[in-house]
């Protein structure tokens, strides 16, 4: 039996969402899309503007001062954001390529949310271990390595304030975390992930089939 709540996203069925919500993707950000496109296979990496949508919401939904970033490419996502964060709120970004984020930094300077965003270039594990311990992180956004995810989750939970919400990408991996016998690294790490997170009672948690499998998580 046909499950009648499954709707195939077309891009013009993405295109309309997309334009039916409170903004649109502007001028910076389709042409950072067309930049990152122009790199090749790694443009796959980023974020599509349904997604970049959601992030803004949930950044202006939690209130969010302090919202951390965990993989940040070529700017997309951070640039989403950035734009929903309240005054005076920052985005710490945490990346390892100066030649990807320096894309970035361009497109923050034409989107005016520079100001706004710490980009660290550094192994993401030694930036979060250096963020403050207590419960401060509003917003956090993990999109990066996939074996490093769980080391993330484990670093960010017991930064996230009670309410903060963590959203993680990729984590349904184009269906192949169902594959009970794989052989593939970041498959299996994402099984793990998923398990690890599942079974974590200091949050509340969703896997959303949208996109590419997108947990949400509140800290309770």
């Amino acid at each position: 039996m046909s499950d009648a709540r499954t709707v195939t996203v077309t891009t013009d069925l993405r295109d309309y969402a997309v334009a039916h919500g409170t903004w649109v993707p502007d001028r910076v950000l389709d042409d950072l899309r067309s930049e990152t496109a122009a790199l090749g296979p790694p443009a796959g990496m980023q974020i599509g503007p349904d997604q970049g949508q959601l992030l803004t919401f949930l950044a202006r939904l939690v209130g969010a001062r302090h919202a951390v970033e965990v993989g940040t490419f070529t700017g997309y996502s951070s640039i989403c954001i950035a734009r929903g964060l309240a005054p005076g709120g920052r985005l710490v970004c945490c990346d390892v390529s100066e030649e990807w984020t320096a894309v970035a930094r361009r497109a923050w300077d034409r989107a005016g949310v520079a100001d706004r965003i710490d980009l660290r270039i550094a192994p993401a594990l030694d930036t979060l271990r250096a963020l403050p311990a207590d419960e401060h992180v509003d917003l956090a956004f993990i999109d990066a390595d996939k074996p490093g995810y769980s080391s993330y989750w484990a670093e960010l939970v017991p930064r996230a304030r009670p309410g903060g919400v963590l959203a993680v990408d990729n984590v349904l991996w184009s269906g192949r975390v169902v594959d009970a016998g794989t052989d593939d690294v970041d498959t299996r790490a994402l099984q793990a992930f998923n398990d690890q997170v599942a079974a974590d009672d200091r949050v509340d948690v969703m896997i959303l089939p949208a996109f590419d499998g997108l947990t949400l998580a509140r800290k309770r």
